[in-house]
């Protein structure tokens, strides 16, 4: 059976809180898992838990812990562009306490993802990706998508129907809101495109594998979805053989069903353990 263990280790004088996760005979490939904030190494419906317990049994040494500010961890919370010296800090503890281990795959959901592709290129022995609905949420792609996702199928519910005909539907405040969502999807891109651009280029600059896992009912992977037909730079990334791109029709954001965090727990043992 794999063992669990606390971690405590320091960064910037703050004392951060891990669990480490040791596979009876761990491979040399170890996973640290990157939280979306605002969160805790605990997960949604104890989402890391329970996927730090598979991959462990599947001989895979897992880390996952609080950042500065979150959880048992000391110090003021930060978002997921200040929280690169708390990924060293935690990268360094965990090959501290696993020596055998020689490479390392973040695994990062939402603004979590996000994060750990920033830092991915940062240090050679992160070998791989996993980015589950990545963030990248600007005004215009965040009106596009609600336009295109929630009102478009809004108009194909009965129920809608049944409740504007009962004049249980507010036309006025429905009618503002789709005003200013159409003004929001036609900004200009230029103002609103800085961090799928900076996604893009940190992907690019890392070199190594990934795998990228979309829930079919969250609009913000949805978000993600519609970068490669707006932009050729993303269809290219994508298309590339070291990515492999995923979608778990109807899961919700942060996988909320047994039987999809089971699949992304599935998914993610077979990749790891491909290459």
């Amino acid at each position: 059976m794999p063992q669990e263990r606390v971690l405590h280790f320091t960064c910037h004088g703050c004392s951060l809180f891990g669990i480490l996760h040791v596979p009876d005979q761990p491979s040399q490939r170890g996973v640290l898992i990157v939280t979306g904030g605002p969160q805790y190494r605990i997960g949604s419906h104890r989402q890391f838990v329970l996927l730090a317990r598979h991959l462990a049994e599947h001989q895979i040494p897992v880390m996952r812990f609080d950042y500065r500010g979150m959880g048992d961890s000391e110090g003021e919370m930060r978002g997921f562009e200040n929280i690169q010296e708390d990924l060293e800090a935690a990268i360094h503890e965990f090959f501290t306490a696993m020596p055998q281990m020689k490479e390392l795959v973040l695994w990062g959901l939402c603004d979590g993802a996000t994060a750990a592709a920033f830092h991915a290129s940062a240090d050679p022995r992160i070998a791989g990706l996993v980015m589950a609905n990545p963030w990248v949420r600007t005004p215009q792609g965040q009106a596009r998508t609600t336009l295109r996702h929630y009102y478009l199928q809004r108009i194909r519910d009965r129920e809608f129907w049944h409740k504007l005909a009962r004049g249980r539907f507010g036309v006025g405040a429905a009618v503002g809101s789709l005003r200013q969502l159409a003004v929001a999807a036609g900004q200009p891109s230029a103002q609103v495109a800085p961090l799928p651009q900076r996604l893009y280029q940190s992907l690019q600059r890392f070199h190594g594998p990934i795998l990228i896992i979309l829930s079919g009912a969250d609009l913000g992977a949805r978000e993600f979805m519609a970068l490669p037909r707006q932009h050729k730079h993303w269809r290219t990334l994508l298309a590339s053989p070291r990515v492999r791109q995923t979608v778990i029709p109807n899961a919700n954001h942060t996988f909320a069903r047994q039987a999809w965090r089971d699949e992304v727990a599935a998914l993610c043992t077979h990749w790891i353990r491909s290459w």
